[in-house]
């Protein structure tokens, strides 16, 4: 019996289907759909998908792909595991969590996520709060919003996401690279994205299985 591995929810009318290499071994994403809103899924073979490195990095690729598919679509994205036994108890859940899709999908609406990560060389003495206000002068301007995320190492300096519009994205790589260059020789950076906005929808969805 084939269960339904969730990468987000999107509007029913931007429905997708294609083949793509997917979590679990699936090779094939497609829209599960309740009134408004469709789940985008893969058939696998199992409730609980143990989070292997492979499989992690396969869940943002199809969610990358899932952006881009047919001039591009809004996601709310879902954490790498949620599976669920089949059609019905998945339409329960969007069934039950309409008003929170509709308010996550208004808020990221034709918006990506970006990271930047600065970390401090092995021997460079820096400011911290004067280079987080360097770079929030710089970068915050153009982003939508902004969230700080964990200092999860003493080299760590500075890490937060950004919720960027994409006709913004390129102003935003320029800011980036502006800053690399003024603080290049102290800091690496370590600039990421685009992601699906992970960081930014707070969307819980049912009980699994």
């Amino acid at each position: 019996m084939s269960h339904r591995y969730v990468y987000g929810v999107i509007e029913a009318s931007d429905d997708v289907e294609f083949d793509t290499d997917a979590v679990a071994g699936a090779d094939r994403v497609y829209t599960v759909t309740h009134r408004r809103y469709g789940a985008v899924v893969s058939d696998i073979d199992t409730t609980e998908p143990e989070e292997t490195d492979e499989d992690a990095q396969l869940h943002d690729d199809v969610l990358r792909e899932i952006m881009e598919y047919d001039g591009g679509q809004t996601i709310v994205p879902m954490q790498f595991g949620m599976a669920f036994e089949g059609d019905r108890e998945l339409k329960n859940v969007l069934r039950g969590a309409q008003p929170a899709f509709r308010r996550a999908l208004r808020d990221i609406e034709g918006k990506i996520e970006l990271g930047l990560k600065l970390v401090r060389e092995e021997d460079a003495d820096v400011d911290r709060e004067a280079i987080a206000e360097a770079v929030a002068d710089e970068l915050e301007p153009i982003a939508a919003q902004s969230v700080p995320d964990d200092l999860f190492s003493d080299r760590l300096v500075f890490n937060r996401s950004y919720l960027v519009d994409k006709d913004d994205q390129e102003e935003f790589d320029d800011a980036v690279a502006a800053l690399e260059e003024e603080y290049g020789d102290e800091l690496m950076f370590q600039y990421t994205g685009p992601f699906a906005p992970y960081s930014f929808v707070n969307v819980k969805i049912g009980a699994q299985g």
